[in-house]
């Protein structure tokens, strides 16, 4: 029976995916996200700010729609499980890394922009043209 492994991150690439293929042609992309949490320590105290880093990799499709649309600075929520990968060097060491393995990445909007003057389009419009091609891309 399978425990329960499951994880939700939201937050912004720290850097521009990698993209690779095994070496059976299976699509994979890494990249690594920064999740910032906020709170104050004691009722009067300033407002403090925590930062985690996180590494993921995609696969097939989905690694193939991040290594297309993602840049750093974007925002994504992505849902998936933990894996802890470990592996001696070659002194002989042990060394342990747990990465997020996303099943699921949903792009967050891009920040707005102010529309140009000479635009014939309404912001707005470019805008909805934006989102929907994003949200055809990303099987969530």
């Amino acid at each position: 029976m399978n425990s329960l492994n499951s994880i939700l991150v939201e937050g912004n690439l720290t850097r521009d995916p990698v993209f690779t293929q095994t070496p059976k042609g299976t699509p994979v992309c890494n990249f690594s996200v920064a999740s910032n949490r906020y709170f104050r320590a004691g009722q009067e105290e300033e407002l403090q700010k925590e930062v985690s880093f996180f590494d993921v990799e995609v696969w097939a499709r989905v690694a193939e729609n991040c290594a297309e649309y993602l840049k750093k600075g974007r925002g994504v929520r992505i849902v998936g499980r933990l894996r802890q990968d470990r592996w001696t060097d070659g002194e002989g060491k042990n060394h342990s890394r747990v990465k997020i393995v996303g099943e699921h990445v949903e792009f967050r909007p891009q920040p707005r922009k102010q529309p140009e003057l000479e635009s014939s389009e309404p912001a707005e419009a470019i805008e909805a043209e934006t989102e929907e091609r994003v949200a055809e891309a990303v099987p969530f």
